[in-house]
């Protein structure tokens, strides 16, 4: 039985955070319904989608997927055997935005209730950031705009500040997840993405502001 499609609620006159809270839970249920066999299709067909997608990046900055996002498991250990390495977030001290390196399933851990699992590794500091040549964030839902709804909190839109100018960031969400025009609220603080992927393709947003040098890495195999 495959998903129904997603519905998301009119948000017109809420506050942005009402609304983004709005939007957020219906995405949340919508992708707890997803049954298991889509999941499992979804990881191979993101994995080989962001593989073309990063080119011949040697550093790239990924998630750790929790049981309903998008599932980045396979691409993790994908990236790891051909060499490319790997940051994922870490809470530093102090509540910090920081980054560890990849180094198998095996090193993952719950550091922390609510949180994904995260590196045993050296801990690295936010501006470590800045090595990765693509970074591929978590969303909940996308827009023509490049507007990412996330999880709350302003974690990825603070910590991305960290990225190199020509760092081309990602989106990875399910095709039912991209919504036409500039239909997601949006704060001041909030950090368009460039680009997206999703089981069916990945893509450059219209209008993105990657320079030329960028899109010649990525190869505009789209």
């Amino acid at each position: 039985m495959s998903t129904s499609p997603l519905r998301l609620p009119g948000t017109a006159g809420f506050e942005t955070e009402d609304a983004k809270q709005a939007l957020r839970m219906a995405v949340r249920e919508h992708r707890s319904a997803r049954p298991q066999r889509e999941r499992t299709e979804a990881a191979q067909a993101l994995a080989a989608h962001a593989i073309e997608a990063i080119g011949d990046a040697r550093c790239v900055s990924v998630y750790v997927s929790t049981e309903h996002e998008p599932p980045t498991h396979l691409l993790l250990d994908a990236l790891r055997e051909r060499g490319v390495r790997v940051l994922l977030p870490v809470l530093g001290p102090g509540l910090e935005r920081c980054w560890a390196e990849y180094a198998g399933a095996e090193g993952l851990q719950v550091r922390a209730p609510g949180r994904p699992p995260e590196p045993s590794g050296e801990i690295l500091p936010a501006h470590a950031l800045a090595a990765a040549e693509v970074i591929i964030a978590p969303a909940l839902a996308v827009d023509a705009d490049g507007v990412r709804l996330g999880q709350g909190g302003g974690w990825y839109d603070r910590a991305l500040r960290h990225r190199s100018e020509d760092t081309p960031v990602f989106a990875m969400v399910y095709d039912s997840e991209l919504v036409e025009g500039a239909g997601l609220p949006r704060d001041e603080h909030d950090v368009p993405v460039d680009a997206v992927i999703t089981p069916e393709r990945w893509f450059l947003l219209p209008g993105s502001p990657l320079s030329a040098a960028a899109q010649s890495q990525l190869g505009q195999r789209s």
